[in-house]
């Protein structure tokens, strides 16, 4: 199995010249959210399967707030609904995994902030369960960071991800290590785990998503990269690397997809116009990937792309 191999530092622009080389993805898809009022559905997880039906998780929240609340949806006469009966979370920015057979499920939570007046703080909340109706909370990670993400190795051990922001991390650098088991969840390793060198420059920031374990154990990352512009917008890209958790090495930042290759649609603010949060990847038999993405903080959409995972496998 060949090494992976990590060079310099990419910017985004780096990544973008790079990306915009390659073939394009292609057959966007807005995804039709209903039930729930005039509210907005965003940075939606890819589909998963709960008690024999496909289920959606995603971010609900009005135009004009950061309250948001997660929803599970299913799929009816191709829109997609609140389903019934199930749970809704004080959350933002849902994903899952599984775990030692059961459904991992975490979000942002938001607070007061405890020292800044009229500003929100925020953490990562975790709730397990075997099934959407059963999640309970089993852990939280420090307060102000966000993209904790967790996925189970071949041994039975976890793969960690996080993404400190401050005197650590910046404006916010992936970090990775490796626990024996959901019980070593804690803040304190939370806040001792390595940074991955050599991501990011100072003035951009990344995070992961969604982590993938692939075929030869190796873990795939869907993230972001993103930054500013000289007027203060937002800029968010997705991206893909990949983990060696055996030996540590990973793998240059790849972009996998921009705004543009999307369709037009709503924004939550005119500087966030060019954000693609990365929800969820579906890989297919076929080569290529589905991209469930969130699209300038108000709509949600989904792409496909080439499978950006296969190199590492190969």
């Amino acid at each position: 199995m060949n090494k992976l191999i990590k060079t310099d530092v990419k910017t985004c622009e780096n990544l973008l010249r790079e990306f915009q080389q390659k073939n394009q993805p292609s057959h966007a898809e807005k995804l039709t959210f209903k039930g729930v009022g005039e509210r907005d559905v965003y940075n939606i997880t890819a589909p998963f399967e709960d008690e024999g039906e496909r289920v959606i998780a995603g971010r609900v929240e009005s135009r004009d707030s950061e309250h948001s609340e997660v929803y599970f949806f299913v799929e009816k006469n191709g829109e997609w609904v609140p389903r019934e009966g199930a749970p809704v979370f004080k959350l933002q920015d849902p994903f899952f995994t599984k775990i030692a057979g059961e459904l991992v499920l975490g979000g942002v939570e938001i607070f007061p902030h405890p020292t800044l007046e009229n500003a929100l703080g925020w953490r990562t909340v975790f709730l397990k369960g075997d099934k959407i109706a059963n999640l309970t909370e089993f852990a939280k990670g420090p307060d102000g960071m966000k993209d904790l993400r967790l996925i189970e190795l071949n041994d039975g051990s976890i793969g960690m991800l996080t993404r400190p922001q401050g005197d650590k991390g910046g404006r916010g650098k992936i970090g990775f290590r490796r626990l024996p088991s959901l019980k070593h969840v804690t803040i304190e390793e939370i806040e001792n785990t390595p940074l991955l060198e050599n991501q990011f420059v100072e003035e951009e920031w990344g995070g992961a998503n969604e982590a993938h374990l692939l075929a030869n154990g190796r873990i795939g990352v869907l993230g972001h990269i993103a930054n500013f512009d000289e007027e203060g917008n937002r800029h968010y890209y997705p991206m893909s690397f990949a983990i060696d958790p055996e030996t540590g090495d990973y793998s240059d930042i790849e972009l996998i997809a921009v705004r543009s290759n999307f369709l037009e649609g709503p924004s939550k603010r005119p500087d966030l116009i060019d954000v693609v949060f990365s929800g969820g990847l579906v890989r297919k038999s076929d080569g290529t990937a589905d991209l469930y993405a969130g699209i300038s903080d108000a709509d949600a959409q989904k792409i496909t792309i080439a499978d950006p995972f296969l190199q590492y496998e190969n």
